[in-house]
């Protein structure tokens, strides 16, 4: 009997502990500042596309040390920035294509100097690579871009003389270049596969692992960088590293086969990945501290996205928010960084998550609604030697004097825990509780 090879797989040690990435989706999207889809969702031509964006793209605000600073104070520990996008545009000087920034005003490979910029500041480095292109004259035209609206002969018709294995084999070679001309790369993160299960050989309709020729392109990445990490968007079964939620938290930690796996939530300030000028949907820093919360309760990683201008810049409401969330992780990063979701036997109190460090043995209780007078955890108060509030290291007292625990009856166990609130919520977004357990 013919065994199936399992695939092999990235370093993901790192991953686990970092827990807390930026995302960056930076292209000439940036310019129309209204979505970065908006070449499909407006139906552009490429040529329409092109000619609007590519001789104007000139980011002269563009300061990636400034970036990259901002990224390291929020407390994130590794960057995926987009090489190229669904428009087709490449950051950096590929020899593969003249739909690139260094053909813009911009005049320079834009990718070199970010990864430089934020491996300064010790920051892992992954790069983020569309599979979709509706800008390449090989890539099979279908309705996911621009000419959604086509009729079907006009479709056909844009088709003829196309050839998706040269669009392949291009991927390859552009894949081939980031991964060989930028020192090591620690994540990889192919977007996306959309398949058409009623018509799966038809290219029109849906493209999955025998459009990208995927397990080609992934045996490329592992030959040339095996260590990277790579997300599951190939349509490549076992060729994968990282669970990739998009726009919406698990409920618990991911699993395949019943079976805790490896997982990344990756999210937006607001509601685009690009640059959006009028977008009003932008979320608090304290909402996207308790999503970062949330995740690492869950064993898992939170991706927070960021879409520069067109000149270059984060807008300040991206630095408001990521200030926030970094004066938070000032002082409650050690209930982030090393740690997980916390034992089976541990459970949180309502309005509560709880992290757990591994290697230290404290338990993080992250308080998210201010509760009066105590806080009650069942079933580990023979397990804990001393409680203190994170944010500035004071003690908790805990355990009810005897009154009080006539009254309390049979609503609280032998073995429950009881500490003893404040009665006033520290003056931070989330308080936490470090538990320090025998």
């Amino acid at each position: 009997m013919t065994q199936t090879k399992t695939p092999p797989k990235g370093d993901t040690r790192w991953f686990v502990k970092d827990r807390f990435g930026l995302f960056i989706h930076w292209g000439l999207y940036s310019m129309g500042a209204r979505h970065e889809w908006l070449m499909k969702n407006e139906g552009i031509p490429v040529e329409e596309y092109e000619r609007r964006y590519l001789r104007r793209f000139d980011p002269d605000l563009y300061d990636p040390k400034r970036w990259a600073a901002a990224a390291a104070s929020a407390g994130m520990k590794y960057f995926v920035a987009t090489a190229k996008h669904h428009e087709g545009f490449c950051l950096w000087d590929t020899k593969l294509t003249d739909y690139k920034a260094p053909a813009t005003p911009a005049s320079r490979d834009l990718l070199r100097s970010m990864v430089e910029a934020f491996r300064e500041q010790g920051l892992k480095v992954g790069l983020y690579y569309s599979l979709l292109d509706w800008h390449h004259p090989h890539f099979i035209v279908d309705r996911r871009g621009p000419y959604k609206l086509l009729p079907e002969a006009d479709l056909a018709a844009m088709n003829v003389g196309r050839d998706q294995a040269k669009y392949a084999e291009y991927m390859r070679g552009q894949v081939r270049e980031l991964l060989t001309g930028y020192g090591k790369i620690d994540v990889i993160w192919f977007d996306f596969s959309y398949p058409d299960k009623d018509y799966p050989e038809d290219l029109t309709k849906g493209k999955g692992r025998t459009a990208w020729e995927s397990e080609k392109l992934y045996a490329l990445v592992r030959q040339l960088q095996p260590h990277v990490i790579v997300d599951d968007r190939l349509d490549l079964p076992g060729a994968w590293d990282v669970k990739t939620p998009e726009q919406w938290q698990p409920r618990e930690c991911c699993r395949v086969d019943g079976q805790p796996v490896v997982w990344e939530a990756c999210q937006t300030l607001s509601g685009s990945w690009g640059y959006h000028r009028d977008e009003s949907s932008w979320r608090s820093a304290d909402e996207l501290i308790r999503t970062l919360i949330d995740c690492v309760s869950k064993a898992g990683n939170l991706l927070l996205n960021v879409g520069p201008t067109g000149r270059g810049e984060f807008d300040a409401r991206a630095l408001d928010r990521l200030s926030g969330i970094g004066e938070w992780m000032k002082r409650h990063s050690r209930s982030i960084y090393g740690c997980t979701a916390a034992p089976a036997e541990f459970r949180a109190p309502e309005h509560c998550r709880l992290t757990w460090n591994p290697d230290t043995k404290r338990l993080y209780l992250h308080v998210f609604a201010w509760p009066y007078g105590h806080l009650h955890i069942d079933g580990i108060k023979d397990r804990v030697e001393y409680a203190q509030l994170l944010n500035d290291g004071s003690e908790l007292l805990y355990g009810l004097p005897e009154w009080q625990l006539q009254s309390a009856g049979a609503q609280l166990g032998a073995n429950t825990l009881t500490i003893r609130m404040p009665a006033r919520k520290p003056d931070v977004a989330v308080p936490v509780i470090e538990l320090f357990l025998k």
